[in-house]
């Protein structure tokens, strides 16, 4: 009797404790719902691998993701209230300002933009500069997103506006190959694996990629922030917490893919990425390997670089008008990297 009191003493003394602990760290919203443009593709593999190893779950979340053509429209779900989250590019925080809505990234999942721009090999005789896009139609993974943004910016330098050619959306999957080889579009914009699989075929040649930080380097003249989590700033201020364990799991994501073999890849993945050919997904991996984020943090000199590149082709977008420091937070990366040391 003594010692089955004293072991009931010491249950209610751990329930106390893990109640407070509870407490303290009670995430306000444990169901959050995620909407991203293109889940498929590497641009996103970090939050994917968040999910297949259940990151998410062991930051106390239940997560649902809802995927999208593009990343524009994924916003969009997000504007109309219909998901919390964008998982999506960093720019959009900066397009979004000049139109008076503030919403702010705070975790990256990849630090270069991983596309590629070809023109169809019909049309790669004749191609001698940017300035030959004009009147072309161009695949895009959706209009307003950052593949139809670099074919605007590539644009741009060959003196051209946005009005010189047409963007069509075609996705980020199967239909992107159908498009190009079917002759429905001139020249593609797009992400991987899809961006490899047309250079291997032979239907493209590639006019721009941003594949590596070298390159992107050379296209944005800086450093360019790609893929984040980003959210409303007032979603982001109203639930901490939630924004923090978000941070975690994805903070996880990026740091497991620095050291994981392309076997643990494969077996993580959903067999659908695949395009059915693993030969040519791995292929794929190599060429943005370098592109993910190593760590979460957003570069203060990339956004700089995103916010003169935006403004390049966006008369919209005046930089002097800009505040920056409200696009982007690392506090939520900072306290990621204190939990996982």
């Amino acid at each position: 009797m003594r010692m089955s009191k004293v072991l009931v003493v010491a249950a209610l003394a751990m329930l106390g404790v893990l109640g407070s602990a509870w407490a303290q760290g009670k995430i306000e919203k444990p169901q959050v719902h995620i909407a991203v443009g293109g889940k498929a593709a590497f641009y996103y593999l970090p939050l994917t691998i968040a999910e297949q190893l259940g990151y998410f779950r062991d930051e106390g979340l239940e997560v649902k993701i809802s995927d999208f053509a593009g990343g524009s429209a994924a916003l969009r779900s997000v504007v109309g209230g219909s998901a919390d989250v964008v998982s999506g590019a960093y720019e959009h925080t900066i397009n979004l300002q000049s139109k008076k809505q503030i919403f702010q990234a705070f975790v990256e999942m990849g630090r270069a933009p991983q596309i590629a721009v070809g023109v169809s090999t019909a049309k790669a005789a004749s191609f001698k500069s940017f300035s030959d896009l004009k009147g072309m139609k161009i695949g895009v993974s959706a209009p307003g997103s950052s593949t139809n943004m670099l074919v605007n910016l590539i644009g741009a330098k060959g003196g051209l506006k946005s009005t010189d050619f047409s963007i069509i959306g075609v996705g980020t999957g199967a239909g992107v190959v159908a498009a190009m080889k079917s002759g429905q579009i001139d020249a593609v914009s797009n992400v991987d694996p899809v961006m490899t699989m047309l250079e291997r075929d032979g239907a493209v040649k590639i006019i721009a990629d941003t594949r590596t930080l070298k390159v992107t380097q050379e296209v944005f003249g800086g450093p360019m922030p790609a893929a984040v989590l980003y959210a409303p700033i007032e979603f982001v201020k109203k639930n901490p917490k939630t924004v923090q364990a978000l941070t975690n799991a994805i903070v996880r994501a990026d740091r497991w893919l620095q050291t994981a073999s392309t076997n643990d890849i494969l077996k993580t993945v959903p067999e659908a990425y695949l395009l059915g050919d693993k030969d040519l997904y791995l292929l794929s991996y190599g060429k943005v390997k370098e592109a993910i984020s190593t760590d979460g943090y957003i570069a203060d000199e990339g956004t700089t670089t995103a916010l003169k590149a935006l403004s390049t082709f966006n008369p919209k977008i005046i930089p002097s008008e800009i505040k920056l420091e409200l696009t982007y937070t690392n506090e939520f990366v900072k306290k990621a990297h204190q939990k996982y040391k």
